[in-house]
């Protein structure tokens, strides 16, 4: 019931992922993230809790996307209501999607990224949001948010769409996490718009002093 996309930014280093579906509150459910680690999204007709952590976690210990999605697949007995898509630091990725989660469903890997989704209004939906986020020439935050545009566009969820959201890690600068947990009308827009607000005027002059991870000691001008 959701379609997300996972990406590394080759250029600044960051880390990140979007998310949309058709319920509510994609953003707590969906996306996780680990600047030691990578980024996951677990979803699906009954997505597990414990998925995405427990991917960031192997994979924080040098475990594999692959590998790592692997185990923690494999020991789950709900697995076929499930997904799972993993990207590591270096832009690796793997993916898994349980047989019982509703057509249309899968992943698609890319260089540097992944797009996975289930409940999909159509088979162009997973190469749009791809393309969406590939062909864009823009900083990465507004490269994942088309990717989700771009998604909706080709058929999204088959159902409309209810929230949506974003989550970014940067080593330099503060980790960005916006969510939409209920829109009917627009939730990608609506998500775009918050995400004006946070990078300009006094909401972003107040996070540039917030300590990262470079520079853990960071402390006001």
């Amino acid at each position: 019931m959701t379609f997300s996309i996972l990406a590394r930014d080759a250029e600044t280093g960051a880390i990140g992922g979007a998310a949309a579906t058709g319920s509510l509150c994609v953003g707590g459910w969906v996306l996780r993230g680990d600047l030691l680690a990578g980024m996951s999204a677990s979803q699906g007709a009954s997505p597990s809790t414990f998925w995405g952590d427990d991917v960031l976690e192997l994979m924080r210990n040098s475990v594999t996307p692959e590998q790592a999605v692997h185990q923690i697949v494999s020991s789950d007995t709900g697995r076929e209501y499930r997904q799972l898509a993993a990207l590591d630091l270096h832009g690796n990725a793997a993916a898994f999607t349980g047989a019982e989660n509703q057509d249309l469903k899968g992943s698609l890997v890319f260089s540097g990224g992944i797009a996975s989704g289930n409940m999909l209004g159509g088979e162009g939906v997973l190469p749009a949001m791809v393309e969406g986020f590939t062909a864009s020439d823009q900083v990465f935050e507004r490269r994942l948010l088309r990717a989700l545009t771009a998604a909706r566009e080709a058929g999204g969820d088959f159902r409309g769409l209810l929230s949506a959201a974003m989550l970014v890690l940067h080593p330099d600068r503060p980790p960005m996490s916006l969510r939409i947990d209920h829109h009917p009308d627009d939730p990608i827009g609506t998500l775009e718009e918050i995400f004006d607000h946070a990078t300009t005027g006094d909401y972003a002059d107040w996070a540039r002093q917030v300590p990262v991870l470079t520079d853990k000691e960071r402390t006001l001008d």
